[in-house]
């Protein structure tokens, strides 16, 4: 009997190729100066399609953030790097990032649409 590679495993699963940012902020109080700026160049890659996901993370009991992520939906890593690079907190050398592709095989994601009151909510 023949063991099966990690390919044969997966054919079926999404496969989709997406770019994860993970970024370190400097502690400087310019962040918050620029968190408009920042949160304009989300939403805008957001209507444009490219951003999947993005948001603060959190040590375990913390309430502060210790960084962020941003999934990026785009052809190329050099594509993710660009858009990185232009993020205004990266490029006022407030955030230091790194930037990995990611498979995503495995997940499911839920959504209510009520017509009643035009509301959507993800689960």
């Amino acid at each position: 009997m023949s063991e099966k590679t990690p390919d044969q495993l997966t054919a079926d699963m999404l496969r989709k190729e997406l770019y994860v940012v993970t970024t370190t902020p400097a502690r400087s109080p310019e962040i918050r100066k620029l968190l408009p700026e920042h949160l304009d160049y989300q939403v805008k890659l957001e209507r444009e399609g490219k951003l999947f996901g993005a948001g603060p993370y959190f040590e375990e009991g913390e309430d502060i953030p210790s960084g962020g992520m941003i999934i990026l939906r785009v052809k190329s890593i050099t594509e993710a790097r660009e858009l990185a690079d232009a993020d205004p907190f990266h490029a006022a050398g407030l955030r230091t990032y790194t930037l990995r592709k990611w498979m995503m095989n495995e997940g499911s994601m839920t959504f209510t649409v009520r017509y009643s009151d035009q509301s959507v909510v993800v689960g």
